[in-house]
Order: structure tokens, then C-alpha cells, then sequence
């Protein structure tokens, strides 16, 4: 009889976690082999563990579901309910949310780290402004630049078609002398390809997936910068989960966004080592160059803090601490 009853009652409890189960669907801008969107995988996988099925998240990777420029939009008029997009993409619309993409400013993780941590609170207060909340951010690896042929002085880049992906590098290209042209990740070989773009500023993770040495033959390990994506959810069905789910999510991605600065440093010099398998000169900068990164940098930062006013002031001066 109480195997009965017992059977009965995991029969219930099954039902009832199906019946109030949560599904969501999650797009994200790059391909299953970007450790970003492995990550992503990981994370989905660890909240439907710990909510045991009660909140799955559908991943649609590679701008499948939504393109890139769109996730967050999907995401505020509830089309989605989570999403991931390239943090300073949103500097036109909120400078704080570009803290992340001024040459010079950071060099390596470690510098990074630290900016975020002094950014973390005002972008998370900006996004919640806009029905948004965040869960976590993690950094590309540091950018550099590519170029079809070799340059002695960023200065070279002068009137060439440069591709950018946020108002950050757009700026970059301009003080270079350079025409900005927005290309997103997944159609920058056939821009190369078809001579939209001859040269870029980016990493070396974006190099692999997009099998640079197709098209460019030269790359520049400036480490400008360290760009951040973010993952978000909105608000509205963030604060709809019960508390146990939401603590489940918080902690799944504490853990994923830990996980992912740890993976992007390891994977970092691997990066630059494919590229230099396939052909790819991988310099360091030149003394040149690294003085022109610092005068942009200089430019940038003050630009940067007028637009982003008061919060924008906060967080240099906290990391400058």
C-alpha cells in the first residue's frame, strides 16, 4: 500500500512541476563553437538542473531566432524572454553601457576585472531603468587589429575601410582617419571577401571563428581593450519566477560568469596560435602604435566620461583607485 501511495504521489509531484513549468527562448548573436555561446549552454543546463526542469531556456545561437542588433529590443517588448548582446552595442543609446570598449584604458584581464567591478553597479542600474536585468557579463579576449597588409603605425590604417561592431569603434576608425563600416560578427569574411572592409579591430576568438586567414594576412596583438557581452532577462519575468527558480538562475549565473572570464584568458593564446598555424603574421604592436593607442585612449576616455556624465566619472575614478 505505501508503495502505492508513493508512487501516486512522484506521480503528482511530476505533473505538477510539468504543468508549472517555465520554458524561455534565449537568442544569442554568435555560433555554437564560440566559447560565449558554450558557455550559454552550460548555464541553461545548470538552471534546468537546479530548478529540476521547472525553468528550461532554449538557446538559438548564431542570430538565428533574432539578429544581433535586435536581442535587446525582443527581450523589453517580451517577443524573448533572455538574451545576450555585446555590451557597448547599446553606447548610442546609454554611454555607461561602452565603459568596457576605450582603447587603452585596460590591457589584460586583471585590469578588466577591475573596471567591471567598478561599472557593475551603474550598468546594472541603467539596464533595470530600461526593464532589464542582468545576470551576468563576461569578456572577449583583448582586441587587436587585422589588416590585409602590414603596418608600420596605426596611422597607416588612414583611409581604409575599417569594420567596426559599436559606437566605440567607429570612433576608433575615425581618429585613425579610417570610414567606419558596421559589419556584424558573422558576415565579416564575406565583407572582407567582397571589399567592404579591409581591416578590423577585434579579437582573437572572432579571428578563429571567422577564419581570418581567409581574408587578412596580419594581426597586431594591441589588447585595446576587453569588450564585454552581457546575458539579460527582463524584469518583468525575472520578478514573475518563485523565489526558489530565481535563486537558481542568480546562482547558475554567478557560476557562468565566473567560468567565463576563467575560459576566455585560457583560451586567449590558443586564439593567436591557430591564427599563426593558418598563416597569420601575429605581431606585437609596434612602439608606434602603442603610442597612438594611448593618445586615442586619452581622447576616448574624456569623451567617453562627457557623455556618460556623473556615473561615467564614478567609474573611472573608481578604478583609477
Amino acid at each position: 500500500m505505501k508503495t502505492v501511495i508513493s508512487a501516486v504521489f512522484a506521480a503528482t509531484m511530476m505533473f505538477a512541476t510539468t504543468a508549472g513549468a517555465e520554458s524561455w527562448d534565449m537568442p544569442t548573436p554568435y555560433p555554437d563553437g564560440n566559447f560565449h555561446t558554450q558557455n550559454i549552454r552550460q548555464f541553461v543546463e545548470d538552471v534546468k538542473t537546479a530548478t529540476n526542469g521547472a525553468l528550461t531556456i532554449n538557446v538559438h545561437s548564431g542570430g538565428a531566432l533574432v539578429k544581433a542588433t535586435e536581442i535587446k529590443r525582443a527581450v523589453q517588448s517580451g517577443q524573448v524572454q533572455i538574451g545576450e548582446t555585446l555590451l557597448s552595442s547599446l553606447g548610442n543609446e546609454d554611454a555607461v553601457f561602452a565603459f568596457d570598449s576605450i582603447p587603452g584604458l585596460v590591457s589584460n584581464y586583471a585590469s578588466a576585472e577591475k573596471l567591471w567591478h567598478a561599472a557593475e553597479g551603474a550598468v546594472k542600474k541603467h539596464l533595470e531603468e530600461q526593464g532589464l536585468v542582468l545576470l551576468y557579463s563576461v569578456p572577449w579576449p583583448p582586441q587587436g587589429v587585422y589588416a590585409k597588409s602590414e603596418l608600420k603605425a596605426l596611422a597607416d590604417l588612414k583611409g581604409s575601410k575599417f569594420r567596426t561592431y559599436n559606437p566605440a569603434t567607429a570612433r576608433f576608425a575615425e581618429i585613425l582617419g579610417a570610414s567606419p563600416v558596421t559589419v556584424q560578427a558573422a558576415e565579416v569574411p564575406q565583407a572582407f571577401k567582397t571589399g567592404v572592409v579591409d581591416a578590423m579591430i577585434t579579437s582573437g576568438a572572432t579571428g578563429v571563428d571567422s577564419q581570418a586567414w581567409d581574408y587578412v594576412d596580419y594581426y597586431y596583438d594591441l589588447q585595446a581593450f576587453l569588450p564585454q557581452n552581457m546575458v539579460f532577462v527582463s524584469k518583468d519575468v525575472f520578478d514573475g519566477l518563485s523565489e526558489e527558480t530565481r535563486s537558481a538562475l542568480v546562482k547558475a549565473a554567478a557560476a557562468a560568469e565566473e567560468r567565463g572570464w576563467k575560459t576566455s584568458a585560457e583560451l586567449n593564446d590558443g586564439y593567436k596560435r591557430t591564427m599563426a598555424e593558418h598563416g597569420i603574421h601575429v605581431e606585437a604592436p609596434s612602439d608606434a602604435m602603442s603610442k597612438e593607442l594611448a593618445g586615442i585612449g586619452e581622447t576616448m576616455t574624456s569623451e567617453w566620461v562627457e557623455k556618460a556624465g556623473p556615473d561615467g566619472a564614478a567609474i573611472i575614478d573608481a578604478y583609477r583607485k
